[in-house]
This record gives structure tokens, C-alpha cells and sequence, in this order.
């Protein structure tokens, strides 16, 4: 399950402990809480933090994102929406860019201007590689890769996480 938790820490908390029998595992989307609310979710065993955009604007997001622990964490992108903007507190670790275009002017080699795409989703993973001083970006992609198996293909998780890490990868 993908739930939205905005401004409304105790009550999600609430509803999810009440029906917690009912899934398997899921992921508060888009996290843009504060500490105590990533404290609350971390003690759902079942329950991951996902990351984007949205959730590194502040130097505050960026210091509650340093308390969730990588295997609990998913990134994501929420395209079209939650791009990560010049005036993010997170900005300054993107390495990645790819060349844009206005809409009117769409381009198959080039994204849309102002519009978070997919591709996206690398520099969501630079800023938490960045903020958490992880110079193995391709590790902390495995690790966050896997987190997303365990999530949506826990049949498969041996099968998909073998095939498209790597047998040799230790995660």
C-alpha cells in the first residue's frame, strides 16, 4: 500500500496500528513529517518511508531523513510532481541533469521543463547519498532497490533482487 501522511502524524499512526493485520507491508509516500512522525512510523515493522522530492526541501526534512534507517527507506519521484528545486536544502548534492525543454517545444531527448520526470529519481538518490556522506551511489541504490522488493514482490524477493543485482551483491 502507497498512504499519504501530511500534517496528520497521530491520527495515520492510529489507523494504522488499528488495521495493520490487514497488509502486508507499505510505504508512507512522500514523507514530509518531522522526527516524531518518522519516529511512529519506524515502529511499524512493516512499514517503509519513502523519499522524494517533496521530502528534501528543508534543512530540517534533510536532518529527519538521516534518522530513517536505509533498510526502511524507499526514494521515489511522484512525477509529474516533487521535483527537487534549485531552492532545496538538498540541491547542492545533485550531480546528475538532463537537459529540458517547455512543453510546447517537446522533445523525445530532452525532459519537460518544470515537470518531475521519472529519471528523476537518481537525484533523489544522490541527495540521500549526499546528506549521508555515502560515496558508493550504486550500493545505496542496491540497498534502496531491494527495499522495494521486499515491498511490492515478496514472493519473488530472492528471484527479482538476484536478477537484477547480481548474485554477488551483499546487500
Amino acid at each position: 500500500m502507497f498512504l499519504h501522511m501530511r500534517a496528520a502524524g497521530k491520527d495515520f499512526c492510529d489507523i494504522i496500528e488499528q488495521n495493520r493485520h490487514r497488509f502486508i507491508s507499505g510505504v508512507a509516500h512522500s514523507f514530509t513529517g518531522c522526527a516524531e512522525d518518522r519516529d511512529q512510523l519506524l515502529k511499524f515493522d512493516n512499514l517503509f518511508i519513502g523519499i522524494n522530492g517533496c521530502s528534501l526541501k528543508t534543512v530540517e526534512n534533510l536532518q529527519v531523513l538521516a534518522g530513517i534507517p536505509l533498510e526502511r527507506m524507499m526514494i521515489e519521484t511522484d512525477a509529474p510532481y516533487c521535483e527537487i528545486r534549485s531552492t532545496h536544502a538538498g540541491a547542492h548534492y545533485i550531480k546528475s541533469v538532463w537537459s529540458s525543454k517547455k512543453k510546447e517545444k517537446y522533445d523525445p531527448g530532452c525532459t519537460v521543463k518544470n515537470r518531475n520526470e521519472p529519471c528523476f529519481v537518481r537525484q533523489v538518490l544522490e541527495v540521500v547519498a549526499g546528506q549521508r556522506g555515502i560515496e558508493d551511489v550504486g550500493s545505496l541504490a542496491k540497498t534502496l532497490y531491494a527495499n522495494t522488493c521486499r515491498v511490492f514482490f515478496p514472493h519473488d524477493l530472492d528471484t527479482m533482487a538476484g536478477v537484477v543485482l547480481g548474485d554477488d551483491c551483499n546487500i
